[in-house]
C-alpha cells in the first residue's frame, strides 16, 4: 500500500516537472511586427486598400476607406503556443496623422472576435487624444485609459510607445518623457484571444477609419519598448520592427515582394514663389536663382536641398528708421499674411513698431502703445498668433502687455496684462503639450535679488497663470532649448546690487517644475544662445561688464561659448571670445557652414564699434570672418525670404536700424 502510494506521488511529481519544463509563452518575447503580419507574404497579390504614400521624406501605408476586405489576420498566426495576450507588453507605432475633428474617432488596431465582432482590444485616436480599449468576455463591462493632451494628430510623423505592467500604463512619445496612468484594475492576466482577429486602421468589419499614414505597429510582449528605442537620433522615426516593403526604395521596390500603389503628396512649383501658408503645408518649391530645393512648414520656406553656398560677404541692404531708439527686434511669420518684425523702442510716447516684409524690405505695419519696450516674443498656441512685450517702465502698476492677432482685423490687439518689475525679456515654450511663458524680472525699485515668473496657459481660461517663480539677480534673458527628452532654462543674470561678476544658472524641468542643473560664473550676462554643431550642444553667454564695488568698470571682457559634456553632464567652458560690451549672440548657417554674429555695443568711450561675425572651424572654434560697422548695436535676428538670407541689427543708442544681406557664392 505504502509503494503504490509512493508510486502514484513518483508519476504525479513527474508530469507536474514535464509539464512546468515545457512551459513555454504564448508567443516570442520578440518584437511582432503586426503591420508586417496582415501584408500579404512574398508572392502573394497586393491587397488594393493599401497604398504607399512619401510624406516629409518618409513613406508610410495609407489605408484606404470604406472596402470590402478590412487588412487583418488571424490572432493565431502570433500566439503559437498558447491563446493568451500578454499581461505585460507595450505597443511601438509610428503614424501621421492629419488634424481630426472634433468627436472623430479612428482605429489604429482592433482586436475582434470572429463571430461575434466583440471588441477585446483597441488602439483609438481622437482629437488630441489616445485612448486604449479592453473588454474581458464575460467580465462585465469595457475598461477605457485615455491620455489627454497628447496632440498626435497634427499632420507630423511621431512614434508613440504604449507600456503596460501591472496598473500601470505610460505613453512616450517621440523620445520624450512619459506620461503615466494608473490603472483601476490591472490588464487582465488571462485574455483569450482564441478566435479573435487583429483588424488593422478599423474597429472590426465595420467601416475602415484611419485616415493616416502607418509605418510602423510592433507588439512587444514584457517589457517596456522605449528602452529599445530611445534615444534616437530622430526619435519621431525610431524604429523597432518596419516592414521591408517601406524600407525599399518606392522607384525600385523588392522584387520578392509585393509592389503597392506609389505617391507623393507634394509636387514641386517653379517660378514666382507662392505664400507659405497652412494649406500650402508639404509643398515643394524650387528656387531657381538660389538653386535650392524648399519646404513650407506652414509658415516658412524651409530649405531642404540647395547648392553648396558659402558666405562671400554682406552688404548694406537697408536703413529702416524706427520710431525711436530701438532694444530689439523679433523677427517672425504669420501663416497667410507674411514675414513680420516687431521693434522694442525706447520712446512711451511714440509705442514701437511692427513692421511687415513687403516688395524686399520692411514696411511700418502697425503701432502698438508701450512703455519703454525692451523686448518682444512671438508665439502660438494652436491656430491663435500671439506677441508679448516687455515693458522696462517703472509705473504704478508695472504691466507687460500680450497682443493677440485678430484675424478678421489683421491686427495685433491687446489680450492679457501681466504684473512685471523693470522687464527686459521674454521666453515662450512648450513642455508635454502645455505652454508657458518666463519673464525676466531685472528689479524692483533698487533691488536686484527679486523673483521672476512663469507662467502657464490655462486652456479653460484661455489665459496666462503663474506656475512658478524662480530667484534672479537682475535678470536680463531667458532662454529655452531641449536636449533629448530634457528640458532646460537658462537664465542670463547681470548684476546683485554690489557686482556683475554673479552666477546664471541653467534649470531643468524635473517632476512637472524646474528645478537647479547647474551654475556659471557670469559677468554681467546679457544673453544666452544655444546652438547645436554636428550633434554637439553649445551655449554662448554674452557678458557685457565687469562692475566691482570698487574700481573703474571694464568694457572690453570674454564672453564664453560652454559644451554640454554628456559624461559629466555639465556645460564646460569650450572657448573665450574678446568682446565689448555684448549685449546678444545671434547663430544661423549658410550653406554648411555655421556662424555667431555678436552686438559688441560699448567699449567705455565710443558705442560706434565693429560688430564681429565668427565662422565655425572645427577643432578651431569660432574665427573672426567679418566686421560690420555698427552704432549702439543691441540685437541681432537672421532670417530669409524668397529674396535671399539677411541680418538685421538694432541700435540702442539711434533710430536707426540696418538690414544686411547675405552674399554668397
Amino acid at each position: 500500500m505504502v509503494r503504490s502510494g509512493m508510486l502514484v506521488l513518483l508519476l504525479t511529481w513527474m508530469l507536474l516537472a514535464a509539464r512546468i519544463h515545457s512551459w513555454r509563452p504564448c508567443t516570442e518575447l520578440t518584437p511582432l511586427d503586426l503591420l508586417d503580419q496582415a501584408l500579404p507574404r512574398p508572392g502573394q497579390t497586393p491587397t488594393t486598400q493599401v497604398q504607399m504614400v512619401q510624406s516629409r521624406g518618409t513613406p508610410g501605408l495609407r489605408l484606404a476607406g470604406g472596402l470590402e476586405t478590412p487588412l487583418k489576420f488571424p490572432a493565431s498566426q502570433i500566439f503559437i503556443n498558447c491563446d493568451f495576450f500578454p499581461a505585460e507588453f507595450s505597443l511601438v507605432a509610428t503614424v501621421k496623422i492629419p488634424r481630426l475633428k472634433h468627436k472623430t474617432n479612428e482605429y489604429l488596431f482592433s482586436l475582434v472576435m470572429d463571430r461575434s465582432n466583440l471588441l477585446l482590444l483597441g488602439l483609438r485616436f481622437s482629437e488630441n487624444r489616445l485612448h486604449f480599449l479592453t473588454t474581458v468576455p464575460g467580465a462585465g463591462g469595457r475598461s477605457r485609459l485615455t491620455f489627454k493632451d497628447v496632440r498626435l494628430d497634427d499632420n507630423c510623423w511621431h512614434t508613440l510607445v504604449l507600456a503596460l505592467a501591472g496598473p500601470y500604463a505610460t505613453l512616450t512619445v517621440d523620445c520624450g518623457l512619459p506620461l503615466e496612468l494608473e490603472q483601476t484594475h490591472s490588464f487582465p492576466s488571462a485574455l483569450s484571444t482564441r478566435g479573435s482577429w487583429f483588424y488593422l486602421g478599423s474597429r472590426g468589419r465595420f467601416r475602415q477609419r484611419f485616415s493616416g499614414l502607418l509605418r510602423q505597429l510592433v507588439l512587444l510582449p514584457g517589457s517596456d519598448a522605449t528602452l529599445r528605442l530611445c534615444p534616437a537620433n530622430n526619435p519621431s522615426l525610431s524604429e523597432l520592427s518596419v516592414p521591408q516593403i517601406l524600407k525599399s526604395s518606392p522607384v525600385q521596390p523588392d522584387q520578392q515582394g509585393p509592389e503597392y500603389p506609389y505617391e507623393t503628396e507634394t509636387r514641386v512649383m517653379v517660378g514666382v514663389p507662392p505664400s507659405c501658408s497652412s494649406p500650402r503645408q508639404g509643398q515643394l518649391w524650387f528656387n531657381t536663382q538660389r538653386k535650392s530645393l524648399l519646404l513650407c512648414d506652414g509658415q516658412l520656406w524651409r530649405t531642404l536641398l540647395h547648392h553648396k553656398e558659402r558666405l562671400d560677404y554682406l552688404e548694406d541692404y537697408q536703413d529702416l528708421y524706427t520710431r525711436s531708439e530701438t532694444f530689439d527686434v523679433e523677427v517672425f511669420s504669420i501663416a497667410s499674411e507674411g514675414l513680420f518684425m516687431a521693434a522694442a523702442n525706447r520712446d512711451s510716447r511714440s509705442g514701437s513698431g511692427i513692421y511687415r516684409w513687403r516688395d524686399g524690405s520692411f514696411q511700418l505695419f502697425q503701432n502698438i502703445s508701450t512703455q519703454e519696450a525692451r523686448a518682444f516674443k512671438h508665439f502660438t498656441i494652436e491656430d491663435q498668433v500671439f506677441l508679448v512685450v516687455a515693458n522696462f517702465m517703472e509705473a504704478e502698476p508695472e504691466l507687460s502687455v500680450i497682443y493677440r492677432w485678430s484675424r478678421r482685423r489683421r491686427r495685433f490687439m491687446r489680450f492679457q496684462t501681466l504684473e512685471t518689475h523693470a522687464a527686459l525679456d521674454w521666453e515662450a515654450f512648450r513642455i508635454h503639450n502645455h505652454s508657458f511663458l518666463v519673464v525676466a524680472n531685472h528689479r524692483q525699485d533698487s533691488n536686484h535679488n527679486i523673483h521672476s515668473v512663469i507662467y502657464r496657459w490655462n486652456p479653460d481660461t484661455k489665459l496666462f497663470e503663474v506656475n512658478q517663480t524662480l530667484s534672479t539677480s537682475g535678470a536680463y534673458d531667458w532662454e529655452f532649448f531641449s536636449v533629448g527628452p530634457f528640458h532646460f532654462l537658462a537664465v542670463a543674470n547681470t548684476f546683485d546690487g554690489q557686482t556683475t561678476v554673479v552666477s546664471s544658472t541653467i534649470y531643468v524641468w524635473l517632476d512637472g517644475c524646474f528645478q537647479t542643473f547647474q551654475s556659471i560664473q557670469t559677468v554681467g550676462a546679457t544673453d544666452w544662445e544655444m546652438f547645436q554643431i554636428d550633434g554637439r550642444v553649445f551655449l554662448a553667454v554674452a557678458n557685457s561688464q565687469k562692475v566691482l564695488e570698487r574700481g573703474p568698470s571694464l568694457y572690453s571682457i570674454n564672453s564664453t561659448i560652454y559644451e554640454l559634456n554628456t559624461l559629466t553632464r555639465t556645460f564646460i567652458r569650450f572657448q573665450d571670445i574678446l568682446t565689448h560690451s555684448a549685449v546678444d549672440w545671434e547663430f544661423f548657417t549658410v550653406g554648411e557652414e555655421k556662424f555667431l554674429v555678436v552686438a559688441n555695443s560699448h567699449d567705455g568711450s565710443s558705442y560706434s564699434l565693429n560688430s564681429v561675425v565668427y565662422r565655425w572651424k572645427g577643432y578651431e572654434g569660432f574665427v573672426a570672418v567679418h566686421s560690420l560697422p555698427t552704432f549702439g548695436c543691441r540685437d541681432w535676428e537672421h532670417f530669409s525670404t524668397a529674396e535671399g538670407s539677411f541680418l538685421i541689427y538694432s541700435s540702442a543708442t539711434s533710430r536707426l536700424s540696418k538690414v544686411f544681406r547675405l552674399r554668397t557664392y
